[in-house]
């Protein structure tokens, strides 16, 4: 079918210029500009053509070639609302950034090397996300760390961004061994390595309970570590921070491409992972504690990068929390939002100080009287009114969908401190446009959440969840967590800073010293200490 030569020659094209040499690319700078900017375009085109024809001709799951030895697979284009989705985002967002990397790197000497290897990178993430068995999957992944060393070292004078890159080396050979591990396991339990046979034999071996159903917890749950790797995920998160001197696009393309890599391994294989409630549960509990704590050293971050950074942590750490919750559709929701709002931060970061230069500068401090700290009770009630009025309004069994509970806790949460904010203000008119607000935003959320389900109607797993003693302890530990961030940050912004806030606020600055370990396992795996940042 043409969607699916389509979604085969979109990787293929960006993968092409990665045969080329570095030397090559360096002496012919001028063609190479041209060829990136040429090539990403024609992936965006073959991208929108493939999702404009998904809906025409269905879903797509052609092999392009057999291999019986040493193991029987058939690569090939798997395409779906899913993979579509994903195809649009990473080659509209390519494009952006192959074009900021040109006016970047301009008269640089290694820009024909440096736009080679965004090319790789990004064509290896589409490879990815177009495979139709694991054994393609894993090579891609694989693929996509390769190329994105390359770009993290690719000053190599610069000693940090070279540490950096190696503890980030380090990390992802772990998770490529939770994928290899996975992968045997799953090829032993099932016999096969293509989606279509291991979904549909899932949910018969579970249902079954036959000797194999001893193996999905385990198989879903090392799957689950190695998205953790890519998405970084505590204990797996200090490397993200730590890449910061890397080019302005490699920041970009990592927030905003590759760390999505583990939230798409997980909705991929979201009919496999769902079956274990072991899985599920290491998902919620580390998304959970990840979402938070990187949220809380984000606000102590002085450096502009560095706080995008810890942003992106919580975020994909809210992401898996909501796969963790059985919430596919709205964790893809999520990945899309927060790549076009991650590439837009970190492309215009070096526009901050210039945008701040222009505004007028107010020395006083805003300290919260009686009469505003009275407005906390009236925005937390009408925050949960407006989510469940408006979630009522879309769906009236919004409640019984996977995790409804623990996302509206948090909608209402983030709802109660933007009218928060708009009723200390102490206006009437900046009150109503926090209300205006609070409503667009829910209604916003809905209304793409309806569309996205709907979109994934086949591409994720809609298993009915039967939560167990643990699962509920699992998701009563995360509501709490998310209801203390709330109160630390109403007695920050109440003014309450006592001793215990402002220790806290150290220890919360130095990242809580979590990346200690991985600095002497990488000191230890190098042969010598780190670098004086």
């Amino acid at each position: 079918m043409l969607q699916s030569c389509l979604a085969a020659a979109a990787p293929a094209l960006l993968l092409l210029p990665g045969l080329l040499s570095s030397g090559f690319a360096n002496r012919h700078v001028s063609l190479m500009r041209g060829m990136s900017l040429t090539i990403s375009g024609l992936a965006l085109l073959c991208s929108a053509a493939s999702v404009a024809m998904l809906p025409m001709f269905g879903s797509v799951d052609m092999p392009l070639l057999k291999v019986s030895w040493p193991v029987r697979f058939s690569p090939g284009v798997y395409l779906d609302s899913l993979s579509a989705i994903m195809m649009l985002l990473i080659t509209f967002i390519g494009l952006v950034i192959v074009r900021y990397s040109v006016r970047y790197l301009d008269r640089d000497e290694t820009q024909g090397r440096f736009l080679k290897w965004i090319l790789t990178t990004l064509g290896a993430v589409l490879l990815l996300v177009v495979s139709r068995d694991l054994i393609m999957l894993t090579a891609s992944w694989m693929l996509t760390s390769f190329s994105l060393h390359k770009l993290l070292t690719h000053y190599p004078d610069r000693s940090w961004a070279t540490w950096a890159a190696r503890k980030k080396f380090l990390i992802s050979r772990f998770g490529d061994a939770m994928l290899l591990t996975a992968l045997g396991l799953t090829y032993a339990c099932f016999g096969s390595v293509e989606y279509s046979e291991i979904f549909a034999g899932a949910q018969s071996v579970a249902d079954a309970a036959t000797a194999g159903s001893f193996w999905i917890p385990i198989i879903g749950s090392l799957y689950v570590l190695g998205a953790m790797t890519k998405s970084a995920q505590f204990p797996f998160h200090s490397w993200l921070p730590d890449t910061m001197e890397t080019p302005t696009p490699v920041s970009a393309l990592m927030h905003a491409g590759i760390i999505n890599a583990g939230g798409f391994l997980v909705l991929r294989l979201s009919p496999l992972i769902a079956s274990s409630h072991l899985a599920l549960d290491v998902l919620a509990l580390v998304g959970g504690f990840t979402a938070l704590l990187g949220a809380v050293v984000m606000l102590t971050q002085t450096s502009v990068k560095r706080q995008i950074a810890y942003s992106t942590i919580a975020q994909m750490g809210f992401m898996m929390l909501q796969c963790g919750l059985g919430a596919f559709s709205a964790a893809l929701l999520h990945i899309v939002a927060h790549s076009l709002y991650k590439a837009h931060a970190f492309l215009s970061s070096g526009s901050v100080l210039d945008v701040a230069a222009g505004q007028e500068v107010n020395g006083t401090r805003v300290n919260l009287n009686d009469r505003k700290l009275l407005a906390l009770p009236a925005a937390l009630i009408l925050a949960v009114s407006i989510y469940a009025v408006v979630g009522w309004s879309f769906t009236a069994s919004y409640l019984e969908k996977p995790g409804a509970l623990v996302l509206g806790l948090v909608l209402s949460i983030a709802l109660t401190q933007l009218l928060w904010s708009a009723f200390s203000a102490g206006s009437l008119r900046v009150a109503g446009w926090g209300i205006i607000a609070a409503i667009g935003v829910s209604v916003g959320y809905y209304g793409a959440y309806v569309l996205t389900d709907l979109a994934l109607a086949t591409s994720v797993s809609h298993l009915r969840i039967v939560p167990s003693l643990f699962d509920s302890l699992v998701t009563g530990l995360v509501a709490a967590g998310f209801v203390g961030i709330f109160l630390l940050q109403a007695a920050t912004r109440s003014g309450s800073q006592g001793s215990l806030v402002r220790s806290l606020y150290v220890h919360a600055a130095n990242g809580f010293y979590l990346d200690v370990p991985a600095r002497r396992i990488t000191a230890w795996a190098w042969g010598h200490g780190g670098p004086v940042q």
